[in-house]
């Protein structure tokens, strides 16, 4: 007899197959954190050579974010309804051309509509790729999987920043270079994208069994079994869906605590070298070298999130808010910090916030259903973007005033996410995705004989 969980999507040990879907994904994930953490690098140089007042700067560091809230908002829905496959594509071959456009802006204006375009490309991807790499994840090693998914995006950050800071000898147009060197790993990732399959579940969810079955069989042998990634044949679809019963506090969570993370990630990232520099790190290069050591940390930070998911979704992301909320304050009650001690603090911070970073792409699509989990995962890529844009925007107005009350905001934002965390967070460990994204039906009311 066959051993159907030996040869099941959910039950069988990860395959070759399925970490280099999870590689391609995370490739998506790299643009992102490159295409977003590089203007941080070009900014200083793009506001000499444009005379960008603060409020100029903030809309160009948040031009993306405002790209990803439409991007998110409208291509998870897409995605659900026409699949995970052309989308997964699309949104690379955007990265490529937008990115080597940039080279040629001659006004601000320009750079912020290319800027603000590409980020619906990302808000797209982000959407797309955690879907992707979650349906076809087996259930034990989802969490280690998503977790790899992500740290790709501070692996794609850190890397921008390193290129960035070699650019710099390019002289006062280096931003130029910088921007459009994005357009270099989207084409390899691109390339390296085309083959992948279809997700096997958004085949099923569509009644397309023979071809979901044909690519389990594909990828596990001639003894793979659809049975167990079957939803119910009532299964909710729909964008509405996300925003009726249990799935409405569900939406509200994810929104929330991730909006709660990006806030003071992105505010910082955007913005380290001159955070380095009002602690009094040397100027110049030597603060670019100073962020390009802190990403380094945000990697690790990113990756120890593979030892703890396991232990607990809900556990890790408390404790995540709780210590990274810790260097923050201590970077906004102390007076004149010695640069050692800032860095330290940052690597704290770094180290714990990212490494619960990977809830962003685990929870969205393990509290949700595969009609809708893209356009949850969608939604709350765009929601989250609007605490994004607000860090991005308002950092260089607080940093102008005081870079000790920025330091408190940030700590108060980490707390607000503890909060948030604290009432509102499941638990979805150890659960298939049939399982963790199913309600249960409302309880039918008791008639009280008279």
């Amino acid at each position: 007899m066959t051993d159907t969980k030996a040869t099941s999507l959910e039950h069988a040990p990860a395959s070759r197959t399925q970490w280099l879907i999870t590689l391609y994904a995370g490739g998506g994930e790299f643009c992102d954190g490159y295409i977003l953490s590089i203007i941080g690098v070009a900014l200083p140089l793009l506001t000499v050579s444009f005379s960008l007042s603060a409020v100029g700067a903030g809309l160009l560091g948040a031009a993306s974010l405002v790209g990803m809230f439409f991007g998110g908002m409208i291509f998870g829905a897409v995605t659900d309804k026409f699949g995970r496959q052309k989308i997964y594509l699309a949104d690379l071959a955007c990265f490529v051309v937008l990115s080597a456009l940039q080279f040629f802006a001659t006004e601000p204006w320009q750079l912020i509509v290319l800027r603000t375009l590409m980020g619906v490309a990302i808000g797209a991807d982000f959407a797309i790729a955690a879907t992707i790499a979650s349906e076809f994840a087996p259930q034990k090693s989802r969490g280690p999987l998503l977790v790899m998914l992500v740290t790709m995006f501070s692996v794609g950050a850190a890397v921008a920043y390193a290129v960035g800071w070699w650019m710099l000898r390019f002289g006062p147009d280096a931003w130029r270079w910088m921007l459009a060197s994005s357009a270099v790993p989207a084409i390899i990732i691109l390339f390296m994208r085309f083959g992948t399959p279809e997700s096997p579940r958004w085949l099923l969810s569509k009644g397309r069994a023979e071809e979901a079955d044909a690519v389990l069989k594909k990828m596990f042998g001639p003894d793979a079994t659809i049975a167990d990634i079957a939803e119910p044949e009532d299964a909710p679809t729909g964008y509405r869906t996300i925003f009726q019963g249990e799935y409405r506090k569900r939406t509200i969570f994810i929104a929330l605590f991730w909006a709660c993370q990006l806030l003071p990630i992105y505010a910082i990232a955007t913005y380290e070298p001159t955070i380095l520099e009002s602690f009094g790190l040397a100027e110049g290069s030597g603060a670019y070298l100073g962020a390009v050591l802190l990403q380094i940390f945000y990697v690790f930070g990113s990756l120890s999130g593979m030892f703890f998911i396991n232990r607990g979704r809900r556990k890790l992301l408390l404790w995540s808010f709780a210590i990274s909320a810790l260097p923050l304050l201590g970077l906004a009650v102390l007076a004149h910090p010695p640069i050692w001690l800032v860095l330290l603090l940052f690597c704290v911070f770094g180290i714990a916030m990212y490494s619960g970073q990977c809830l962003e792409a685990i929870y969205p699509s393990e509290l949700f259903p595969t009609g809708v989990r893209a356009t949850a995962n969608g939604f709350a890529t765009g929601a989250s973007r609007i605490g994004a844009a607000i860090g991005v925007y308002g950092a260089p107005h607080l940093l102008d005033y005081s870079v000790q009350l920025a330091m408190l905001v940030g700590a108060v934002v980490c707390g607000l996410g503890w909060l948030v965390t604290v009432t509102m967070a499941p638990e979805t460990k150890g659960k298939l995705l049939t399982e963790s994204s199913a309600v249960s039906p409302p309880k039918a009311d008791v008639q009280v004989p008279a």
